[in-house]
């Protein structure tokens, strides 16, 4: 049976995060997405962790479900999955990184919340704490709470806050994390690189490359996810497939147009100024507007660390489909932006009548959304975007890509069926 993961979420207690996080409000939105399992995320922080305790239940092992039968997204599942950021110094240098820690029960996360009180670390400013942690001892410290706990970098490639950020991240797993670097089974990609860029280094063969949305609301759940195969799930059953590298079972990653991400290439938001890796060299990494130096993207990087071709190791990796998420897509068809009322009420009523919005975007054929939609410029731009027919202004220096799935000449001369599909 197919079960789609997004193991990187938060809650409404993480900063610049919407205030409807709460369980039912996403379990809500992950069965209309088509999500099976979903992270808690910010089990740290006091009030969500008791939010956590008196709504969930476990069903299977590791795995819990809300404990009200009647609510709607009763059947989505949770893993106890949470982001935690760390700035310390190691070889000479401030590191700035996020790491995604999976527990097995509540007991294994009070026990981590406890160890951070002893150490005198604020676990109630934000739902994402910030602890001055080697992400060394940091492993070392959760294995010893409990063996099944595992660490997993999250977003690796952001600039500010990753294992392999140009601003403050290293060049090798082995240099963040040291002596357990055989723990790390699986590095989270992020939205501003996919698979095909990670494939370009021989060094992360010993992981799996997973994807997550990072959702700050219920809209972005789901912009990317995992795909297994399994009878039923379960934690130990996840864990091991990440760590056996179990291609058989994990059957593909579901990701954003890397492009879209807002740190896929260099540039200074302030000047306007984007550039990929080569141009960004020639100007001597500076923004040639303001002269200060560029935040150098995902691009760059990867560039930077690669030593072959992707396509060499293609054929050896779990594979992966690019998406734009439905609303987008809606938007896009309507002429209109993705947060309007307009694209809402098309959003729901084609997930009330065909599907969730997963079955949508890649499974349910072209012919039925054309029947089902009040606009059949819809079915057409997910046709488009099936087939990876996108033209996308690249994201940089924290500003989202756009993405435009229609030209502005079928714009500008009405786009009627008979120009279509």
């Amino acid at each position: 049976m197919r079960y789609i993961t997004d193991w990187h979420v938060h809650s409404r207690y993480s900063r610049a995060c919407s205030k409807d996080l709460t369980l039912p409000n996403i379990a809500e939105a992950c069965r209309r997405k088509g999500i099976d399992v979903v992270a808690t995320g910010d089990w740290t922080h006091p009030q969500w962790f008791q939010h956590l305790n008196e709504q969930l239940e476990e069903s299977e092992d590791g795995i819990y479900r809300l404990k009200d039968r009647h609510a709607k997204g009763h059947d989505v599942r949770f893993m106890l999955v949470t982001e935690i950021s760390q700035i310390y110094k190691r070889g000479g240098k401030t590191r700035r990184i996020h790491n995604l820690v999976f527990s097995p029960s509540f007991e294994a996360c009070a026990k981590v919340n406890a160890e951070i009180d002893r150490r005198g670390l604020n676990r109630k400013s934000d739902g994402r704490p910030i602890l001055g942690i080697d992400s060394e001892e940091l492993y070392c410290v959760l294995k010893s709470i409990d063996e099944r706990i595992i660490v997993v970098p999250a977003h690796a490639w952001t600039p500010w806050y990753s294992v392999f950020g140009s601003k403050s991240g290293f060049d090798s797993l082995e240099e963040c994390y040291g002596t357990m670097t055989p723990y790390i089974y699986a590095i989270e990609t992020g939205l501003s690189s996919n698979p095909w860029m990670n494939w370009q280094l021989s060094c992360l063969d010993s992981v799996m490359l997973i994807s997550n949305s990072d959702a700050h609301s219920t809209d972005k759940l789901g912009r990317e996810a995992n795909v297994f195969d399994l009878t039923a799930p379960n934690y130990d059953a996840f864990v091991r497939m990440l760590k056996e590298k179990d291609r058989s079972k994990f059957l593909y990653t579901i990701e954003f147009f890397p492009e879209e991400g807002k740190y896929h290439l260099d540039g200074c938001a302030t000047c306007k100024f984007s550039s990929v890796p080569a141009k960004s060299k020639r100007v001597g990494g500076r923004c040639p507007s303001c002269k200060r130096h560029l935040t150098l993207g995902v691009e760059y990087r990867v560039d930077e660390l690669a030593d072959r071709d992707a396509a060499i190791v293609e054929k050896t990796k779990v594979p992966f489909k690019s998406i734009v998420p439905l609303k987008e897509v809606i938007g896009e068809a309507f002429g209109i932006g993705p947060s309007s009322k307009k694209v809402a009420m098309e959003y729901l009523r084609l997930t009330d009548r065909i599907g969730s919005e997963f079955s949508i975007l890649l499974d349910v054929p072209i012919d039925q959304i054309i029947k089902e939609t009040t606009n059949f410029s819809v079915a057409e731009a997910i046709r488009r975007v099936r087939e990876g027919q996108v033209d996308i202004s690249p994201g940089y220096d924290g500003i989202f890509g756009t993405v435009r799935i229609f030209s502005k000449e079928e714009r500008t001369s009405g786009i009627t069926q008979s120009t279509l599909i």
